[in-house]
């Protein structure tokens, strides 16, 4: 069997054992706590109920009212710095889930927009993590030629090494200015930009949610596009060596197994050659044996 098909049959392999893991941690850590939420929060309902004598359809309709009124709570939504920040989230595919096109004309518009935007974003990330990381090479190669060491080279795994502190760094800073804008624990905030870089986007935080962020705090609103934008290029970067690493493995083996069809083939031409030339040697030596008459 091909070294690729190895690789990609252990990677196949590796991908489900560790979904398999990680749904068995998630429903260790998680499950008690789901249920003893919903009990709470069933025990509320039912006093809320009794309190204010409310039918189970009255409460049903508040609990509707309630939830649509949720998205307005941050204010208005859909002016210009609300729909870019949208748009955001839509052609990076992170997909808070904070607001959503209510019209049908918005959600065609949707579609179309992100079926152009997808592509194009994730081109422009790696095209730009390309750079960044060409850049981060020559620059380093620069430094170790000036600290006169021995070997100047840029190894992948000093590009490695340097792409992920910048990762830990980007996710730092992001913490520090999240938790100070938005009133959350550096540790929440440090969650928000991670869900946020990765694209996961599960929307249980969202930054300019608060206090008609987005209409009446333009500094705030311009550093939170600018990081988003800027954080994803430097994560993208990240693993756009990984990627790129994997891709060259593939390359490699490709190309080594290439090199071994032609000299078997090479080989198997040769053979042929002598063994033809064998035989006509044979041929003339039977023909010179011959008698004359």
């Amino acid at each position: 069997m091909k070294r690729q098909n190895v690789r990609t049959l252990a990677l196949i392999v590796c991908t489900f054992t560790y979904l398999l893991v990680g749904a068995a941690v998630f429903d260790a850590l998680e499950s008690k706590e789901e249920t003893s939420e919903k009990k709470n929060l069933e025990e509320r309902r039912y006093e809320l109920m009794t309190k204010y004598n409310l039918s189970e359809k009255k409460y049903e309709e508040l609990e509707l009212v309630v939830l649509k009124l949720k998205p307005h709570q941050a204010g208005v939504q859909w002016r210009f710095a609300g729909s870019f920040y949208f748009a955001i989230t839509v052609i990076t595919t992170i997909g808070y889930g904070h607001a959503a096109p209510s019209t049908d004309g918005g959600k065609i518009f949707c579609m179309f927009y992100a079926l152009l935007g997808i592509p194009l974003t994730l081109v422009m990330f790696q095209s730009m993590g390309e750079r960044i990381n060409t850049f981060v090479k020559y620059l380093l190669h620069r430094i170790k030629k000036c600290l006169r060491m021995k070997h100047t080279e840029v190894s992948m795994a000093n590009m490695v090494i340097i792409g992920f502190f910048s990762c830990i760094s980007t996710l730092c800073i992001g913490a520090a200015a999240f938790s100070y804008y938005e009133d959350w624990t550096f540790f929440h905030a440090y969650y928000y930009c991670f869900i946020t870089l990765t694209t996961i986007g599960f929307g249980d935080y969202v930054a300019l949610q608060k206090h008609d962020a987005l209409q009446k705090n333009p500094h705030y609103v311009a550093f939170s596009f600018v990081y988003i934008l800027t954080g994803l290029t430097v994560i993208g970067a990240f693993l756009n060596l990984v990627v790129l690493r994997f891709m060259t493995m593939n390359s490699e083996d490709e190309k080594r197994d290439a090199e071994q069809k032609a000299l078997l083939r090479r080989n198997g031409q040769t053979t042929i050659r002598t063994t033809e030339t064998s035989g006509n040697f044979r041929n003339i030596d039977q023909t010179d044996d011959s008698p004359v008459f």
